[in-house]
């Protein structure tokens, strides 16, 4: 069998993490199948206090989840922060981030779509000690606007 093929047709399957390719070499005629998986990038998170961890998807959905409790932003629009979010730090082709780098991103983002999920994850990722600083926090948020 030859290098040289035609592709004759292309499927994604498992939401686009898999692409199924219908093959035929150009030199003997023989048809197959190839399948193809995007390659995911290690990406490892480093914490305030230094301990490193890899990067979980996942766990990034639980808090804007979190966030996002029964406020009107829709499961697309989470999963769209995300690959947003994911686009932004690969785009850097750094191997490491920092866990404030990531938690800034969310946040500008939250910022955008709804107020409320904002203000939740910043109480949790900055750590609000009381009121004073929550305060702070809505008041950036106001003057944004």
């Amino acid at each position: 069998m030859n290098q040289d093929t035609d592709v004759l047709d292309s499927r994604k399957l498992n939401e686009g993490e898999i692409i199924r390719r219908r093959r035929k070499c150009k030199n003997c005629g023989r048809r197959f199948t190839t399948y193809e998986r995007i390659e995911s990038v290690s990406l490892t998170i480093v914490k305030k206090d230094g301990k490193r961890e890899p990067y979980e998807r996942e766990k990034l959905m639980r808090g804007i989840r979190t966030a996002c409790y029964r406020r009107p932003v829709p499961v697309q629009r989470m999963e769209q922060m995300i690959n947003d979010i994911e686009a932004a730090i690969m785009a850097t082709d750094e191997q490491e981030v920092s866990s404030q780098r990531l938690g800034d991103e969310v946040m500008k983002r939250l910022r955008e779509v709804d107020e409320v999920a904002y203000i939740r994850f910043a109480s949790v990722y900055r750590s609000f000690a009381d009121i004073g600083k929550l305060r702070e926090a809505v008041e950036e948020l106001m003057e944004h606007e």
